[in-house]
């Protein structure tokens, strides 16, 4: 094998936190009604390839990791297609403002039960990660998502005018 668990890891982790963070940049696009079309396909790509590198790793029957994963490449497919596909055209500028955000909204669950998992501190504050602190931040960050999914599709919602240069 090429590659050991460790570089997997490290990889993965990574390929996450450049989704992590190319996601806020495009999510602050959105919410300022703007497409970043760089910040965008990085964004995209980058979590698309988290989702598959988290498949790289052993297998133990179907875990919530993999629910997770699956769901995400789903919704990045209709991301994608609403974006390059079908150019933001009508509703699918709205399908993509959703899809986009509920990429980054897993990107950051994902983020969120790696820290309570790794990080001591947390880990001791939830340890089965069952326990009202972490479910606490997990509801929080989803009812932020839920707000700023909103704000951005109707932000976002106004595909900017175009003029055309007339031929004589």
């Amino acid at each position: 094998m090429i590659f050991n668990l460790h570089t997997v890891t490290i990889v993965h982790v990574v390929i996450s936190l450049i989704g992590i963070g190319s996601g806020l940049v495009v999510m602050f696009g959105l919410l300022k009604g703007k497409l970043l079309e760089r910040w965008t396909a990085l964004f995209l790509a980058s979590t698309v390839a988290t989702s598959v590198t988290g498949f790289f790793f052993p297998f133990h029957g179907f875990t919530p990791a993999i629910a997770v994963g699956i769901i995400s490449l789903f919704v990045l497919a209709a991301a994608i297609l609403a974006r390059y596909g079908r150019r933001l055209a009508g509703v699918w500028r709205w399908i993509y403002v959703i899809c986009a955000m509920v990429a980054q909204y897993l990107n950051v669950f994902v983020l969120i039960v790696q820290l309570f998992q790794k990080v001591p501190m947390l880990k001791a504050m939830a340890p089965t990660q069952s326990e009202p602190p972490f479910l606490l931040t997990q509801l929080v960050v989803l009812a932020l998502f839920v707000v700023l999914t909103v704000v951005a599709a109707i932000k976002f919602r106004i595909e900017p005018v175009t003029t055309r240069a007339r031929t004589a």
